[in-house]
């Protein structure tokens, strides 16, 4: 679909033997296995579907994969989050995913993007790949990644997992006509109200569900690469693990649903459902160590400071709307007073009025 006009890359002997069993397939021959060698895949987000996905396209062939993941590992990720373990608690999501495969397979060239995707960065990154692959948790960059392919002419293939359901679709398809399929603002023009969505990790997931969706999700990359198959286009596929039981829908739109800019989406819960991620100094130290990138801001007043602090930069809290410009976006920002109290107020004030994540609370007990 992507390269059959394009001169391609040719494979190694050692590639034949690894993709054998592809190449053995009816309709898979070795032009199709070229142009996953070709392709240049992002996958947003090593999570529970990132996990399944990143490995998967990697063991396929894909000859370049984009990792952009911000966060770090924590006990609770490793119920479905399969790329990691204990041994990897405090590292980036994005490092450690990247090292794994490139063990799995390393003819794979990765390029890591331990960043925040946001509306400052996502153009640039996408416009480097031939598609993406949608593996985040949360609406606000889920409506930006969808945007940003709308305005980059890029593929998105969309994949989301909640409590035991997960949805999978391929969005802004090349139509014969010249125009772009529909996009997920013609199945959701805008995120749901306030109020209509539990609390974003309160909802739950099955650990195994991530796994067969983010394979699904790996399905439709392959398939839109090698021109193999039936895509998901104008089609949204539906499992439900707890029945074991698959719809797949038809979506009525005729237009994709227009996009002339990026703009980025406010944060969807309710006052009373916002989080406030937190952790410990402990593991401040040790994303210290390990070089992880953040940024420390103090919220105290500044006699507070002077008689003691942590090294951060200080913004008061009745000055931190007035100093937005000071805080780094593209890494996880972690904000301190002396109880948490200021800090948390902090936190809510960003994510309620700037619509603003990946901001922790440090617990100094």
């Amino acid at each position: 679909m992507i390269y059959g006009s394009e001169a391609l890359p040719r494979l190694t002997a050692s590639e034949e033997q690894r993709y054998a069993r592809h190449l053995a397939l009816p309709d898979f021959d070795v032009v199709a296995q070229q142009k996953l060698k070709a392709a240049k895949v992002l996958v947003v987000g090593a999570g529970g579907l990132g996990s399944p996905l990143l490995l998967y396209l990697a063991a396929a062939g894909v000859g370049k994969i984009g990792i952009v993941d911000f966060d770090t590992i924590d006990l609770s990720n490793l119920q479905r989050q399969i790329l990691y373990t204990p041994e990897d608690l405090g590292k980036s999501k994005a490092q450690t995913a990247a090292q794994r495969i490139r063990a799995l397979n390393p003819h794979v060239e990765v390029q890591v993007y331990e960043t925040a995707l946001n509306a400052d960065n996502a153009l640039a990154i996408i416009a480097e790949y031939d598609l993406v692959a949608d593996g985040t948790d949360n609406f606000p960059t889920r409506y930006l990644v969808n945007d940003a392919c709308v305005l980059t002419g890029k593929i998105n293939v969309y994949a989301s997992i909640f409590r035991y359901e997960g949805q999978v679709s391929v969005f802004n398809f090349p139509l014969p006509d010249g125009k772009r399929g529909l996009n997920y603002r013609n199945l959701y023009p805008e995120p749901p109200p306030p109020g209509t969505i539990p609390s974003c990790a309160e909802g739950g997931v099955l650990g195994v569900l991530p796994g067969i969706i983010g394979s699904m999700q790996a399905n439709e990359v392959i398939k839109v690469i090698t021109g193999i198959g039936e895509p998901l286009v104008g089609k949204l596929f539906l499992f439900d693990a707890a029945s074991m039981s698959t719809r797949s829908i038809k979506l009525m739109a005729q237009e994709a649903y227009p996009i002339t800019s990026l703009r980025e989406t406010s944060y969807y819960c309710t006052p009373s459902q916002l989080e406030v991620p937190s952790i410990s100094v402990e593991t401040l130290e040790k994303w210290r160590s390990i070089g992880h990138r953040f940024q420390l801001i103090d919220v105290r007043q500044p006699e507070e400071y002077a008689r003691q602090n942590l090294g951060g930069l200080l913004i008061p809290l009745g000055e931190l709307l007035d100093n937005l410009h000071k805080i780094d976006r593209q890494h996880p920002v972690v904000i301190h007073c002396q109880s948490g109290a200021r800090s948390k107020e902090a936190i809510l004030l960003l994510q309620r009025q700037m619509g603003w994540q990946h901001l922790f609370n440090l617990l100094m007990g």
